[in-house]
C-alpha cells in the first residue's frame, strides 16, 4: 500500500488527470441528488403530520377534485377534529387555480397556484408566518404572497396591485413558509376567488383539517365509513411527498443518464492512465515478483491504488459541489403545473452516495 502511495505521487500528473475526470463525474452526480432531494424537501416540509388533507374519493391533486360545503360540515364534526378557542373546528376548505405571472429573471411567463384559503389557514398550518404586511380580510381582493413568489415575479411587491382574473388585487402581506412550496404560492379569500373564476357554488376542491395528537387513524376511519362522505383522506404530509415523486423520479432518472455518461469518458480516461501505470512498472512488478510478493497480492495491490485515486477523485468532486448547497432554483411541478422554487440540499447521505459512485467507476 505504501508503494502505491508513493507510485501516484511519483506519477502524479497522469493521476491529476483520472482525479479531476471522476471529481467532474461526481460534482455533477451530487448536484443531481442534491437537486432532486432539495425539491422533495421543499414540499414535504409543506405538510404536516397532525394536518389531513381530504381531496374527492379517486383524485390524486387538488385540481382534479371537488369537496362540497356540506362535506366540510360534517367532517368538521368528525372526533379527532381540532377546535380553536370558539370551539369551532380547525378546517380549511380551499380552492386552487393556477395563474401566470411574469419571472423577473427572464421576463417570460410561468405558471403560479392561486390558493383560496379560509380563515384559519394560518392556525392550521402553524409554521407559515406573516413576514411582512397582514393577512387578508376576508370578502375583499387583497393577497398574501410567499416569499419565493415575492422575489421571483413581477408586480408582487408588499402593497403593490397586481391583475388577473380579470380582477384587480392588492397586496397586503408576504408569508414566511420556512423555505415549503407555500413560499412559492400566492393566497386569497375562498369565496373571492371562486366567484372571480365562476366556480361552482360552494364547492372546494380540498379540504385541509388539523387534528388532534395521534388521532389521523381513528379519524380516517370514521370518514371512510360514514355514507355521506365521498372523499379520500391523507395525511398531509404524505400528500405533499407524492407531489413530488413525479418531478423528483425525472431528475434523478435524467441525473444518472448523464453521469453515467460522463462516467463511462473518465473511466476509460483512468483505465488509460493505469494501464500507462502498469506497463510502465513492468520491471518494478517482476522486483515485486522475485522478492516473493504473488502475482494475485500485485493485483489487489494495482486495485487499491486505482480505488485510492478514485477516493481522491471522489473527495475533490464533493469539496467543488459544496459551495452549491442552498443555491435557489426552480421548475415546474408537473403534478400541479404550478412553478415551485427550492433550494439545493447537499446531506451527507448524497456525499457518500457521490464517494460510492467514484469507487465504482
Amino acid at each position: 500500500i505504501v508503494y502505491n502511495i508513493r507510485s501516484v505521487k511519483m506519477r502524479w500528473a497522469s493521476s491529476l488527470v483520472a482525479i479531476l475526470a471522476i471529481a467532474g463525474v461526481v460534482a455533477v452526480f451530487v448536484c443531481v441528488l442534491a437537486m432532486a432531494a432539495g425539491f422533495q424537501k421543499t414540499l414535504m416540509t409543506s405538510g404536516s403530520p397532525d394536518n389531513a388533507v381530504l381531496l374527492r374519493g379517486g383524485a390524486t391533486t387538488e385540481m382534479e377534485s371537488s369537496v362540497s360545503l356540506e362535506q366540510t360540515k360534517i367532517i368538521g364534526d368528525v372526533a379527532g377534529v381540532r377546535h380553536d378557542s370558539q370551539g369551532k373546528p380547525l378546517t380549511s376548505p380551499e380552492v386552487v387555480v393556477i395563474a401566470a405571472f411574469q419571472l423577473k429573471s427572464s421576463g417570460t411567463d410561468a405558471n403560479v397556484q392561486i390558493r383560496g384559503v379560509s380563515n384559519n389557514a394560518l392556525k392550521i398550518r402553524s409554521h407559515v408566518k406573516i413576514a411582512q404586511g397582514r393577512f387578508f380580510t376576508p370578502g375583499l381582493s387583497e393577497l398574501v404572497v410567499g416569499s419565493n413568489a415575492a422575489q421571483s415575479y413581477s408586480g408582487m411587491e408588499l402593497n403593490r396591485k397586481i391583475r388577473f382574473g380579470a380582477q384587480e388585487w392588492t397586496v397586503v402581506g408576504i408569508l414566511d413558509a420556512g423555505g415549503s412550496s407555500f413560499d412559492s404560492e400566492v393566497w386569497c379569500d375562498s369565496n373571492v376567488l371562486s366567484q372571480i373564476y365562476k366556480m361552482p357554488q360552494n364547492m372546494f376542491q380540498s379540504l385541509t383539517v388539523a387534528l388532534e395528537p395521534g388521532a389521523f387513524s381513528a379519524f380516517k376511519d370514521a370518514v371512510s365509513v360514514d355514507p355521506r362522505l365521498t372523499v379520500s383522506v391523507q395525511q398531509e404530509i404524505a400528500y405533499y411527498e407524492k407531489q413530488s415523486e413525479m418531478v423528483s423520479r425525472l431528475i434523478r432518472v435524467l441525473g444518472f443518464l448523464v453521469a453515467s455518461v460522463m462516467a463511462i469518458g473518465a473511466i476509460f480516461g483512468a483505465l488509460n492512465t493505469m494501464y500507462s501505470a502498469v506497463s510502465a512498472r513492468a520491471t518494478e512488478i517482476a522486483v515485486l515478483n522475485a522478492i516473493g510478493f504473488r502475482g494475485s497480492s500485485i493485483l489487489v495491490s494495482f486495485l487499491l491504488e486505482s480505488l485510492f485515486i478514485s477516493a481522491l477523485g471522489g473527495l475533490l468532486g464533493a469539496a467543488l459541489v459544496l459551495p452549491a448547497h442552498g443555491h435557489v432554483a426552480s421548475t415546474m411541478n408537473w403534478q400541479t403545473f404550478a412553478h415551485i422554487t427550492f433550494s439545493f440540499v447537499i446531506t451527507p447521505d448524497t456525499l457518500v452516495s457521490g464517494m460510492i459512485f467514484a469507487l465504482m467507476m
